[in-house]
């Protein structure tokens, strides 16, 4: 991945692949995120763990870095998923993310924009994320951008004693 500018260019808007010295940065953002969403009590997210997942042996995500004349605006991290039915990679966006003072400037467009650059250069199938239910203002902006809900699929997750559990009893 190269630094590039967002298609829909934006005078001194930039979106770059993210180096093992943007984790603070990374962290920050993670954190803010978090805020938004209300969920800073479910956020475990460290900078050493950061750094071990995403520029260790094995880079889990990949994230982008957005600057708007130099200065830090937002992040996006995403992971290649598979799809049995296209026979496919994908592109699973976890997190996009832009500080509040920088909204409504078209930088989160660009993001999913880049990504889906992204995911067409590799031959994936598909591009998904998750967004939550009461965040209108992002689903109307998926929406717009061609984004379909699918309302027919429920997320499920394990973490934490259940997936202990549900693997054997091995740590979490």
């Amino acid at each position: 991945m190269h630094e590039t500018t967002p298609r829909t260019p934006i005078p001194g808007f930039t979106i770059r692949p993210a180096s093992r010295d943007d984790v603070p940065l990374i962290h920050a953002f993670i954190l803010g995120l978090a805020r938004f969403e209300r969920l800073e009590h479910e956020c475990l997210a460290t900078e050493e763990a950061l750094r071990n997942t995403l520029f260790g042996p094995r880079a889990y995500a990949e994230v982008l870095i957005g600057e708007f004349e130099g200065a830090p605006v937002g992040f996006a991290l995403f992971f290649h998923n598979y799809s049995t039915f296209l026979a496919k990679p994908g592109i699973y966006l976890e997190d996009i993310y832009v500080d509040p003072v920088w909204r409504g400037r078209g930088f989160g467009t660009a993001f999913l924009t880049q990504v889906a650059d992204l995911a067409v250069a590799r031959g994936c199938g598909r591009l998904e994320w998750s967004v939550l239910d009461w965040n209108e203002n992002a689903i109307r902006l998926y929406e717009r951008l061609g984004a379909e809900s699918m309302n027919e699929w429920t997320t499920m997750r394990v973490t934490g004693e259940a997936l202990a559990a549900l693997a054997g009893g091995a740590d979490a």
